[in-house]
């Protein structure tokens, strides 16, 4: 990275200004508190709540501090639209506790805030942020870099990340900037090619309203969680009346006449970080979301375009998620915006910033829950949108195709905060109406090709309106080699308006920027459309003639590198054995006559099997000195590479005896076991290759927890540096307990540290018999996150929980026995049955019409009202076809996905004993 960048000093008159500015700042209100913290634990974080007047309004703050008195630097949080500073308190705290000064704030006509919204108006908000940042240089432990100027970063998302762009362009006294999922031009964004983007719009006004707002309406970052229609002409006269009064009027302009004027555009841009990309020369860390039809990824090539020509030094970062798919990579990003302030603010110089240019893709389809592994791939120079393009021949006529009167019904692509998470439901959301688009194809793809950026294609257009005009709307397909299924990457679509084409026009149609795989045989699909629900079209009915000139061009950015798919370096010591298992495995029954007779006796290994982790065929125990009472009887199942398997079953139900057998500790009676094709007995070789963690590890109680971890492992014998002990102590969290006797442990503390040996080595196999008892719910989570991701690394996990909700989240497959015999066994959500049935959320109330209208629907088999919105079972309905249905009648959802519940599967499949 390039060293931090000179300050601009102000002159001393000016600083001598700015202090008495600050120092007349009225504290109207304050309170302070204090975040408490256990022994051992994180400093506490003090906090001081303030309203101070500024010109016009007065401002909701807070200001965390923790530790001593020494001199530290400052950050200012922002935060996003229809939000307030309570929003981001969760990161202030962390950011005090790393030695950080943090300012947070409520923007003008948010949370408890006075004054109008006025979008990052330089003359107000902008100006709030300078004198908040007077009110940080007259702090005592603020670390200044001259007088009235303090060592300051400021980070935010979303219109806290505009706010943190303006305050750099604006104040030379800003030294660092973090903005996330933002705007660099808030005409582009709202009047994409000269297209007016009348859903998100509508979103942002109506949140903005005097009566209807509710603080915190849309979630921090994400502006907009909730999708609504756009506002009724009707209704635009009441629906802004917290904005400013010429953006109410630009907003009511625009709005009837469907598409923007110079005026409405001028307005936009002087309030935009673009206005003053030339001043903005501090290090930026630029994240933005790929699922995101608000800021696109376009927003973040523009500003990272510009800032790094002012000599600055820039990274970017293309995150899961964003305004349409949820805020999915939080706790990294905050990493990584520590991590940029501690090398810009601390000067730090051995901070890893992290690469150039990052993207998190795809790393596989968690079943359970439809959430996407991801895998970071990185860059050393930041690639831009059009680097290495390939060229795919697209074949079709010219096509002739009507932009129907009112422009309805529209075409869909994505809806505000519903377009990412409707990969949940899996056939995503897009639909293209007969007659109202046209399709170009290319030929199948012979190799896998990696799209990172925006692919483009020249189009020629004519047009019968009246004033020649044509609007279009153009996305590219990922075709199937069936040529049904296909994907829109991140639902985005790219408008476009062209301008004199009674004759004929050429445009280069710029598609929406993303990062995706097509693999092998698949082909690429161009569709340019009339219409789309997020968009206004012209009401004037009209027809669209459309040809291909050259080759659809696809961006590859060879220099971009996806990381491994192994598990990150705390995970390699993953479970590996309990003391009983320890035992197996050392043959420490081989000396006994019923070990040798088993040896003896032992089926030669199966090389077809040799592939697959478990097989059980017919196994059966009976109780102790009972020949008709079964513990286990005639249980037959097989376990694949990759999968969570989740072991359930009532009490009795004879699943801590099958894990048993399976680690050789008994003996079937009948049936057989085999791992990787050898046959299970006591002593046997194979099971080296196999960990668990069943009822608890035996400890000795006199030693420590970290003398029973290394005697432990000193009895399997294997090489030290084999053990990742280290690893195995982090995870295990327990602190300066490990080294205190193991009989003063609670029953959580030991439960971690049997944990911690089971991680212990690297198995094929890994077993957990209720893995999360005495665990909380942080340590829980994380159990999870490492099955999941062991599993995803092409190793096996077998567990055993009472925990239905975290089975349902964890595992990829389910057994599910009762009175010692197999009921079920098959994939999730193939035993839930929840891929027929949909929740749908709701953002408002529903009345009983409405419910009775979405029920007789065709194709619907049954509307249920639940706590949190509408249960929705289909049948012959597709979930996209429900969507548009439900935005015809003007539901107000806010999410949709699909409702599986695994505690109603597993009653009726066991009877209701539980």
């Amino acid at each position: 990275m390039k060293p931090r960048l000179p300050k601009l000093r102000l002159p001393r008159r000016r600083r001598t200004r700015l202090l008495a500015g600050a120092a007349a700042l009225a504290v109207v209100a304050g309170a302070g508190t204090w975040t408490a913290a256990a022994s051992g634990e994180a400093p506490a974080v003090h906090r001081q709540d303030r309203m101070v007047e500024m010109p016009g309004a007065a401002i909701d703050t807070s200001y965390f501090t923790s530790g001593g008195g020494q001199k530290r630097p400052a950050v200012l949080l922002g935060h996003g639209f229809g939000g307030s500073k309570d929003d981001v308190r969760a990161q202030a705290e962390r950011l005090a506790r790393d030695g950080y000064a943090v300012l947070t704030w409520s923007a003008r006509g948010f949370g408890r805030s006075g004054g109008q919204i006025g979008l990052n108006d330089p003359e107000h908000e902008v100006k709030d942020v300078s004198r908040l940042v007077d009110w940080l240089a007259l702090q005592p432990e603020v670390r200044l870099d001259g007088d009235g100027d303090p060592r300051v970063g400021v980070a935010g998302a979303s219109y806290g990340g505009a706010v943190s762009l303006l305050a750099a362009g604006y104040d030379r006294r800003v030294d660092a900037i973090a903005p996330q999922i933002t705007y660099w031009n808030l005409a582009d964004s709202l009047f994409p090619q000269g297209v007016f983007k009348k859903l998100w719009a509508g979103l942002f006004f109506t949140t903005g309203s005097a009566d209807g707002m509710q603080p915190g309406a849309l979630p921090p970052g994400g502006d907009g969680a909730a999708a609504a229609p756009a506002p009724s002409d009707a209704a635009t006269a009441t629906a802004c009346g917290r904005f400013q009064p010429e953006l109410c009027a630009m907003y009511e302009r625009v709005a009837v006449a469907g598409k923007p004027d110079a005026e409405a555009r001028s307005l936009l841009e002087r309030r935009s970080p673009s206005a003053v990309g030339d001043r903005i020369k501090v290090p930026t860390l630029i994240v933005q979301g790929q699922d995101d039809s608000l800021f696109p990824l376009d927003q973040a090539d523009a500003m990272a375009k510009a800032i790094a020509a002012n000599g600055a030094p820039v990274a970017v970062d293309w995150a899961a998620g964003g305004h349409d798919g949820g805020v999915r990579e939080a706790g990294r990003v905050e990493d990584r915006v520590t991590a940029w302030f501690d090398r810009y603010l601390k000067d730090e110089q051995g901070a890893d910033t992290g690469p150039a240019f990052r993207v998190s893709r795809s790393g596989g389809i968690d079943s359970t829950d439809g959430e996407v592994r991801l895998r970071g791939a990185s860059g050393e120079r930041y690639p831009g949108l059009t680097s290495a393009p390939r060229e795919f021949a697209l074949s079709g006529r010219e096509q002739t195709f009507a932009n129907p009167a009112g422009g309805a019904p529209p075409a869909l692509s994505s809806l505000p905060g519903i377009g990412g998470q409707l990969a949940a439901v899996g056939a995503g959301l897009s639909l293209d109406f007969p007659g109202q688009n046209a399709r170009f194809e290319s030929q199948p793809l012979t190799g896998e090709v990696r799209v990172t950026g925006t692919p483009t294609v020249t189009l020629n257009v004519r047009s019968t309106a009246a004033d020649g005009s044509a609007v279009l709307f153009g996305k590219v397909y990922d075709v199937g080699p069936d040529g049904r299924q296909q994907v829109l990457p991140s639902q985005l679509v790219a408008p476009v308006r062209v301008e004199n084409a009674q004759q004929g026009a050429t445009v280069e149609l710029r598609l929406p920027a993303v990062d995706h795989a097509v693999e092998a045989g698949h082909r690429l699909r161009l569709v340019v459309a009339a219409t789309d629900l997020g968009y206004a079209s012209p009401a004037a009915p009209a027809t669209y003639t459309v040809a291909v000139r050259g080759a659809l061009a696809v961006p590859v950015a060879d220099g971009v590198r996806t990381a491994s798919a192994g598990l990150p370096a705390w995970t390699w010591g993953l479970p590996l054995g309990a003391a009983l298992l320890a035992a197996a495995l050392l043959g420490i029954r081989r000396t006994g006559r019923e070990g040798a007779g088993v040896r003896a006796g032992v089926p030669q290994p199966d090389p077809a099997l040799a592939g697959v982790p478990l097989e059980i065929t017919g196994l059966t125990k009976r109780y102790a000195r009972a020949q008709d009472r079964y513990a286990v009887r005639d249980l037959s199942f097989r376990v694949e590479k990759g999968q969570v398997l989740g072991l359930l079953g009532p009490n009795g139900a004879g699943k801590t005896t099958t894990l048993r057998m399976l680690m050789g500790l008994i003996s079937p009676d009948e049936g057989e076991i085999r791992v990787f094709g050898h046959a299970v007995r006591a002593g046997a070789p194979v099971l080296s290759r196999v960990g668990a963690f069943v009822e608890g590890a035996g400890f000795l109680p006199h030693l420590t927890g970290r003398a029973n971890l290394e005697l432990y492992w000193q009895a399997t014998g294997r090489p030290a540096e084999d053990a990742h002990l280290a690893e195995a102590l982090e995870i295990a969290g327990l602190g300066d307990a490990l080294e205190r006797a193991v009989r003063t442990y609670s029953q959580g503390m030991r439960q971690r540290l049997a944990i911690a040996q089971a991680m212990l080595g690297m198995p094929d196999l890994l077993i957990l018999d209720e893995p999360t008892n005495g665990l909380d719910p942080p340590q829980i989570r994380e159990m999870r996150d490492v099955m999941i991701r062991y599993a995803a690394g092409g190793r096996t996990v077998i567990v055993s929980s009472h925990l239905l909700s975290e089975v349902e989240q964890s595992c990829t497959h389910l057994v599910v026995m009762d009175r010692g015999r197999l009921v079920r066994a098959g994939e999730v959500a193939e035993i839930t049955g929840g891929g027929d049935t949909l929740l749908v959320a709701l953002a408002g109330p529903v009345d009983e019409g409405t419910v009775a209208k979405v029920a007789a629907l065709e194709g619907v088999g049954a509307v249920t009202a639940a706590d949190d919105g509408l249960l929705v079972r289909l049948e012959g309905a597709t979930a996209t076809g429900l969507i548009a249905e439900l935005v015809r009648l003007e539901v107000p959802v806010s999410a949709v996905g699909p409702h599986r519940r695994l505690e109603d599967a597993f009653l009726t499949l066991i009877g209701g004993a539980a």
